[in-house]
């Protein structure tokens, strides 16, 4: 059985203000598949989710849903096939958390939508704040709330940019376990970290991005090799294996002669 690639970019190019935020960028994930990206402030991770949401407009190159070039889908098309969860967690009004959710399954009857709604937010154990107002929780709770948005859409795809900052460190990994779980269910997940420790333990596969140009696109110990953690994150670094997966360890180049700030390990 052939394996369906669900997120496709295709030699994707994109402008922002004037400044080349994508150049000639490739790379798709398939169902099934949770594919993390990483790389420094500004390398393009955000441009790349947004483009494969239909947010982007491309300057060269196409952004593919199922196949399928985003721009040439209808807005319901779109939603169908991508679940996008962006970075702004701000919501203008104070709606129940339910409502929130539910907002993710538009084409369901209000009943279905509301039943998807609290399954959703069940699942990222937020289900006790159905009835509460988000602009009465803590930035955390509302985090999972806009999650359980997303994951309420049952899309064939989920994108999600930067999930878990500003989670404490048992919501950073439970939200990345509902992720591969919905991977694992046949979905296709992309997620935008800066946890290079959590991306190696949950990541089939690593894209790493550089000034809008993919660097790296492997299993993740092939894409973030100590060159590459050199060049792109300006780390001095190797992987410790550990029982419950990789951990990084290393110290940042200051100065080009290898010493400087101890880095401290993301290991929960």
């Amino acid at each position: 059985m052939a394996v369906v690639s669900e997120l496709q970019l295709i030699d994707a190019t994109a402008r922002l203000n004037g400044r080349t935020v994508l150049a000639d960028v490739g790379f798709e994930v398939a169902a099934g598949e949770l594919v993390v990206v990483v790389g420094p402030n500004g390398a393009g991770k955000s441009s790349a989710i947004r483009a494969l949401a239909g947010l982007l407009p491309l300057s060269a190159g196409e952004a593919r849903l199922r196949g399928d070039g985003v721009s040439r889908l209808t807005d319901r098309q779109r939603a169908e096939r991508v679940a996008y969860l962006p970075q702004e967690r701000r919501i203008a009004w104070n709606l129940p958390a339910l409502e929130v959710a539910a907002l993710g399954a538009p084409f369901l009857s209000g009943a279905d939508a509301s039943a998807a709604a609290l399954k959703a937010l069940a699942e990222v154990e937020a289900d006790h704040l159905a009835e509460r107002g988000v602009a009465e929780m803590s930035g955390g709770e509302r985090a999972r709330v806009l999650l359980a948005r997303a994951l309420a859409a049952g899309a064939n795809a989920i994108v999600a940019d930067e999930p878990i900052a500003g989670l404490d460190p048992d919501a950073q990994l439970m939200v990345l376990a509902r992720l591969l779980a919905r991977a694992r269910a046949g979905q296709a997940v992309l997620v935008s970290l800066h946890d290079l420790t959590l991306a190696a333990r949950y990541a089939d596969r690593v894209v790493v991005l550089a000034e809008g140009r993919v660097v790296a696109d492997a299993a993740p110990l092939e894409a973030l090799t100590p060159d590459i953690m050199a060049r792109v994150f300006g780390l001095s670094a190797r992987w410790i294996e550990t029982s419950d997966g990789p951990v990084l360890s290393g110290a940042r180049y200051s100065d080009g002669s290898g010493s400087g700030v101890r880095v401290a390990s993301s290991e929960p």
